[in-house]
């Protein structure tokens, strides 16, 4: 084969990497209008992914969105990325994309499996900030600058955090929530109103999820 030609790819494949990443912005290929993706964009979905793993009626929630141009939406997702079954060997090929952040310490990265593990939700506490900075023997304001940092809100934080690390792809390598629970409790409580907090809870994991991967 010459090195000069050509090999044309099967329709529907995608690169890993890029099917991942595909900017929201391809949508105006397809028949999609500015103004709609914005909307998307204004509640954290920024790639063709993020559409994917949307409901139709979460999507149908977002201001402005009808059940007709979700259905368009879906469905011009779908012809940028195909979406179908993985066989057990290539679901273990994606996996090789994970990574572990170490947490400094050796026995604590054992009971974690290697560290703190991309794409996946980790759950630990402790203010711990500073005293890791002196581990590794870091200026503190330079740690304290490399990190942002909100309160409360958590819900609608996550649809800027979606953006955010769509925006400056590459940058954040973890993000940290203290604690998942404390404004649950606070805002639902007693038994009578279990069932919305763990449902408001389970929404929020699986959002939280989402942008993991």
């Amino acid at each position: 084969m010459k090195e000069d030609q050509v090999v044309l790819e099967e329709p529907g494949f995608q690169d890993e990497d890029e099917s991942l990443f595909q900017d929201i912005d391809l949508l105006q290929k397809h028949g999609i209008n500015v103004a709609d993706i914005k909307k998307l964009k204004s509640v954290g979905i920024c790639t063709i992914k993020g559409i994917q793993m949307t409901t139709r009626r979460a999507l149908c929630n977002v201001k402005g969105l009808s059940e007709a141009k979700v259905d368009k939406i879906k469905e011009a997702a779908n012809k940028l990325i195909e979406p179908g079954f993985l066989t057990a060997f290539e679901y273990s090929e994606k996996r090789k994309m994970v990574f572990h952040i170490t947490t400094g310490s050796q026995e604590f990265d054992k009971l974690l499996g290697g560290g703190i593990e991309s794409m996946a939700i980790t759950e630990a506490f402790g203010d711990r900030l500073r005293d890791i900075a002196d581990r590794f023997n870091v200026d503190h304001n330079a740690v304290l600058d490399n990190v942002l940092y909100a309160r409360e809100h958590q819900m609608e934080l996550l649809d800027y955090v979606a953006a955010k690390f769509h925006e400056e792809a590459g940058i954040f390598k973890l993000l940290i929530i203290d604690s998942i629970m404390a404004l649950f409790r606070v805002d639902f409580s007693g038994r009578g109103e279990l069932a919305e907090r763990q449902q408001k809870l389970a929404q929020m994991l699986s959002r939280l999820q989402k942008i993991s991967e």
